[in-house]
């Protein structure tokens, strides 16, 4: 039971590359919601069943892995960055009332990836305060829900700002 606890906070042992781990959990969020999006095309309530199961399950996951770790966010836990990467995705995916074109999910999920990484790294503020703060599961993916949160809310000023000035 602890090897399966172990697989899924690191995303099958992509937490375990030595050169960031995080970056690598969210390229992986990337290219398993772009697979499941655009090249298996599941219905996007199935995805957000999904979706939710994932966080639900990190959150017990990664409360059962702090027991056993020394620091409060282990670099190999990136279960965490997956969920947080997959709310800018999904909310992306779900926003279009036409069919999305490969080459602009492409460049949307790149974005996105960018904009995630930015503020998963730089961590403003509630971020910081978060990561600091709560020394269990909830600070874990907390700080990466809000980074996808500041991420949609970025992409909507970027649209919004390219739409009305540009």
């Amino acid at each position: 039971m602890h090897k399966l606890n172990y697989n899924f906070v690191t995303l099958l042992g992509i937490g375990n590359i030595k050169a960031a781990p995080g970056t690598f959990g969210s390229i992986f969020a990337c290219i398993v919601l772009f697979v499941l999006f655009h090249i298996v095309n599941i219905n996007n309530y199935l995805i957000l069943f999904f979706l939710i199961l994932i966080t639900i399950t990190s959150f017990v996951s990664i409360n059962i892995y702090l027991k056993f770790s020394k620091t409060k966010d282990p670099k190999e836990v990136v279960v965490d960055e997956f969920v947080g990467q997959s709310i800018p995705i999904f909310m992306y995916e779900i926003s279009h009332g036409y069919e999305k074109l490969t080459n602009d999910a492409l460049i949307f999920y790149f974005i996105i990836f960018i904009l995630f990484r930015i503020f998963d790294i730089f961590k403003p503020f509630p971020i910081n305060y978060i990561d600091k703060n709560f020394q269990n599961a909830v600070g874990v993916i907390l700080d990466d829900v809000i980074a996808g949160i500041y991420t949609v809310l970025s992409l909507i000023l970027i649209i919004l700002t390219k739409y009305y000035f540009l």
